[in-house]
């Protein structure tokens, strides 16, 4: 496995829309776990493949607690989500490994259904997703439409991070 380089704000791959993944080939298995890999490293619990230069629908996720629990990692290629009936939109602060230093209030659905297929090409259904991995879910997802989690705060939030991302702009443009 190796550790990949994760893009920051500015980057244009960052804006694209991620291709559908066709087939579930070794190379990309071994592409998600590496992904794993730099996510744990990083550390963060969600990571997408556009946040490692490829415009594909490919996902990893572990909202485990490191140190306290046991890793419990989600590879899901093509994911789609949809909110529960029974979901409320909730706000909570959100960060990004490709926006480092930079928080904000984001308002998500508080509980999901996700599909997707898994790394043995079977498709797969989680009902009643919440907390932090249907929120983690839905910020991954984002980054497949090439949509992050600055497009979603509040203006207040945005100006208070303006000088930040001006200069992570510049810096990676």
């Amino acid at each position: 496995m190796a550790l990949l380089k994760i893009l920051t704000y500015g980057n244009k791959v960052l804006r694209e829309k991620s291709k559908p993944i066709e087939k579930i080939t070794p190379e990309l298995v071994e592409l998600a776990k590496d992904m794993l890999e730099t996510m744990y490293d990083a550390p963060g619990c969600g990571l997408a493949a556009p946040q490692i230069g490829r415009n594909i629908r490919l996902v990893v996720i572990d909202t485990s607690i490191p140190d306290e629990e046991e890793p419990n990692p989600y590879i899901m290629f093509n994911p789609e989500w949809e909110p529960e009936a029974d979901s409320e939109s909730v706000v909570h602060e959100e960060g990004c490994l490709s926006l480092p230093g930079i928080w904000g209030d984001v308002t998500r659905s508080s509980k999901i259904k996700v599909r997707y297929t898994d790394i043995n090409g079977n498709p797969q259904e989680l009902s009643g997703c919440e907390g932090l991995f249907a929120r983690c879910v839905q910020h991954e997802t984002d980054h497949l439409e090439g949509q992050l989690f600055v497009d979603k705060v509040s203006a207040a939030d945005r100006a208070m991070n303006a000088s930040k991302l001006k200069k992570l702009a510049k810096e990676n443009s």
